[in-house]
């Protein structure tokens, strides 16, 4: 599993117009082919009246799965370029459709490539993106004795507390990620006097939103 990655926040769109010619980017994670081609499928039904949906996604922790479709331009000129982006924006687990309503006036296939590179780019901005981050929950059992302070030092240190729970004794449940728990423990029973019981819960992704 991948420490971390980028994907899309949510399913959304955003639209463009470039000489006229109306461009509606539409981004969704998809963590299966199957999928992917289902929200291609949406798309295309939504917007049947399109000149074209062209459409391209990229599926697997190593971009295994690639495909891009041109879907009557020019061929090379949309589904590669909306591919590119993808890329080079290392975005995983993501489809995008770029349905457009031609206006009149031909881009060439420069201005296609750009037109169809800038839906994609602008809708993923727009729609907006995680890092999705691999943590470790690591269980932390003590007495009520050490409660304030290991809260304290936990919140301090902006570790994130996931939950508490108060029985015989209290009990930390707190998110690291998998590269910074040996270290994380190694700080509790200094902090602790090794008077902490430290135990691995089950690892799970955390998703935060960033800037692209």
């Amino acid at each position: 599993m991948l420490e971390h990655y980028l994907t899309m926040k949510h399913q959304g769109e955003h639209e463009i117009t470039i000489q006229k010619s109306r461009f509606i980017g539409h981004v969704k994670r998809t963590e299966t082919e199957d999928e992917a081609q289902a929200f291609i499928d949406e798309i295309k039904k939504e917007h049947s009246s399109a000149t074209h949906n062209c459409s391209a996604y990229m599926i697997g922790e190593q971009n295994l799965i690639q495909k891009a479709h041109d879907d009557g331009e020019p061929s090379g000129t949309a589904g590669v370029p909306m591919l590119e982006v993808l890329k080079q924006m290392d975005m995983k687990d993501t489809t995008v459709v770029v349905t457009r309503y031609f206006g009149g006036i031909k881009l060439g296939a420069g201005g296609l490539i750009r037109a169809y590179s800038n839906a994609t780019s602008e809708a993923i901005r727009a729609v907006g993106v995680v890092r999705r981050s691999l943590m470790q929950d690591v269980v932390i059992g003590a007495d009520y004795g050490m409660l304030g302070k290991l809260e304290n030092e936990l919140r301090t240190h902006d570790y994130l507390i996931d939950t508490i729970d108060y029985a015989e004794q209290v009990t930390f449940h707190v998110l690291i990620p998998v590269s910074d728990v040996d270290d994380f423990k190694t700080w509790i029973v200094d902090l602790t006097s090794n008077q902490a019981d430290i135990q691995d819960g089950e690892t799970q992704y955390v998703e935060r939103d960033v800037e692209v």
